[in-house]
């Protein structure tokens, strides 16, 4: 399954999942931890362990480095 994937304030494209993959599988295909992101469908989150139903999702960054 084909997924648009955007990282907010970073980047576009599109990954390619399982047909049984879950958010998780889509955060790890752009290069993220499901540990360090929100997925968002539709504006709204959803579990990094549920199913993919969507074929267009964002992905927020909730930890980001910083200049020391």
């Amino acid at each position: 399954m084909r997924v648009s994937v955007e990282v907010v304030g970073e980047s576009e494209g599109d990954v390619e999942v399982d047909d049984d993959g879950t958010y998780a599988d889509v955060v790890r295909a752009v290069g993220y931890s499901p540990h360090e992101v929100s997925v968002l469908v539709d504006g709204r989150p959803v579990p990094e362990d549920q199913p993919v139903e969507a074929s267009s999702v964002r992905i927020l960054r909730l930890i980001k480095g910083g200049a020391a």
